[in-house]
């Protein structure tokens, strides 16, 4: 299977936030569309769960709460409605799916229907290298509905991130020319520890992008009171520090900094304390990685792209999961890359450049890049 190629978009800076999300609305208009009409989750689960009368008082909560802490993502989100042409409704209902699917299993309708997305990280900060790489996962039917936003602020911030199709900026990764960037790994809370109508994981993704700094990005993750929990993977060039944040409802935050030994997160909980679904994709992950060198970066995109279990590969190829791209941070180099297709052989789409010393972020040339990974795969250390 293979996607579109990935587009980026600049836009801004806009006279306000609802433009920014119209021009973003209207440029990818197309690819809005095709995800939603063949979403299944949202076709399958989302839209007849919205249409009944207990779902009205969970949508005008979440709504009111969303709108009320962050009313400029808010104004965004109507803007990429309006702009693609597309049903307000069901832009709200693909940015709060997480907050919605766990009481949709409630009801009967629907319930059966495969609803689960994974990630996996490889990170580490040692004498030789600081690296974060990040394997992004989806259900297929995202595979050609992404594409990459560069936004720059009036107030003279930009942002690269990588978007899934009417979603806010980013629920997957993206950086700033702050120098900060990060990946995100969903994890699964049982229900018990889900509260409803709290904030919705892509906005504070979508604020994260907008951080000035990591402590900056720490509190605006302890400031919102989210609905279910998230791992965030906090990366700072500028001191050469990786972070793993996990959260969960109530206020719960555990903060791990990465050092010398690999830390590998797929999706669970690994140091917040917090009751979750027993998840057997996540845990073969886990314990497949962990029989597998990390020393380099060789090792690092070896390990993202093994498929020796074939039940549930690392690297995801269908047909429920599928493995959008491959994104390395290089907090040493300062640049994010982009892989397309399995990272051992893949292709590099794109290599943009954290240089503290530009305000803006560059593209830089990845021709060499994609030479660069035949070596590597070669045996070649990069």
């Amino acid at each position: 299977m293979e996607g579109k190629l990935l587009e980026m978009f600049e836009v801004g800076p806009c006279e306000d936030d609802y433009q920014l999300g119209f021009l973003i609305g209207q440029r990818f208009c197309n690819q809005i569309r095709s995800r939603l009409a063949g979403d299944l989750i949202l076709q399958k689960q989302l839209l007849p769960f919205a249409r009944t009368p207990h779902a009205q008082p969970l949508l005008k909560a979440l709504s009111e709460t969303n709108q009320k802490k962050f009313p400029r993502y808010w104004a965004e989100l109507l803007g990429t409605a309006d702009g693609s042409g597309v049903l307000v409704l069901d832009i709200i209902l693909v940015n709060f799916r997480k907050e919605i699917l766990p009481f949709i299993s409630k009801t009967t309708m629907n319930s059966n229907a495969d609803t689960t997305d994974d990630c996996s990280d490889v990170l580490i900060v040692s004498d030789s290298m600081a690296v974060a790489a990040h394997n992004e996962d989806a259900n297929v039917s995202l595979v050609g509905h992404t594409y990459l936003i560069k936004g720059k602020l009036s107030n003279g911030l930009s942002f690269i991130a990588y978007t899934y199709a009417g979603e806010l900026p980013s629920c997957a990764f993206g950086l700033n020319s702050q120098g900060l960037a990060f990946t995100l790994n969903s994890v699964p809370p049982v229900e018990d520890e889900i509260v409803p109508a709290g904030i919705g994981r892509n906005f504070v993704s979508r604020d994260l992008l907008e951080a000035t700094s990591t402590a900056d990005a720490l509190a605006r993750i302890r400031s919102s009171e989210v609905s279910v929990g998230h791992s965030y993977n906090l990366i700072d060039i500028q001191k050469r520090m990786i972070l793993n944040v996990e959260t969960a409802s109530r206020s719960r935050v555990s903060v791990h900094e990465v050092g010398a030994t690999p830390f590998f997160h797929a999706n669970m909980y690994l140091h917040l304390q917090v009751q979750q679904v027993h998840d057997e994709n996540s845990i073969s992950r886990q314990k497949r990685a962990a029989f597998l060198p990390q020393g380099s970066k060789t090792d690092v995109l070896s390990l993202l792209g093994d498929t020796e279990d074939t039940k549930y590969p690392i690297y995801m190829t269908g047909p429920t999961l599928y493995t959008l791209c491959t994104t390395v941070i290089d907090l040493d180099e300062r640049t994010l890359t982009i892989i397309e297709g399995n990272p051992k052989y893949g292709k590099v789409s794109h290599v943009f450049s954290m240089s503290s010393n530009e305000l803006n972020l560059k593209l830089v040339n990845h021709a060499e890049l994609n030479l660069k990974l035949v070596n590597h795969a070669e045996g070649t250390h990069l």
